[in-house]
């Protein structure tokens, strides 16, 4: 169980990471070799989107169906 919640961890801050990576890349390279950090960048903000998106999905289903079920237990 410990093992697992370590696992969370470590990949929540995965996408953060990535992103802060490529942008030290940017900062420290010069010319040309600046496109190699863009992949970097675009995958991370994609996952913290996606992320971001999936959560706020799930929130909004988790409320919708503890409404319903206060509807139904009122008389």
């Amino acid at each position: 169980m410990k093992q697992r919640q370590v696992l969370q961890g470590v990949l929540a801050l995965s996408s953060p990471l990535l992103i802060g990576l490529a942008l030290v890349v940017l900062l420290q390279r010069q010319g040309t070799d600046r496109v190699q950090a863009i992949p970097a960048l675009l995958i991370g903000s994609g996952l913290l989107v996606t992320s971001t998106l999936s959560w706020r999905r799930r929130r909004r289903k988790l409320l919708a169906a503890l409404r319903h079920d206060e509807a139904h237990e009122q008389p």
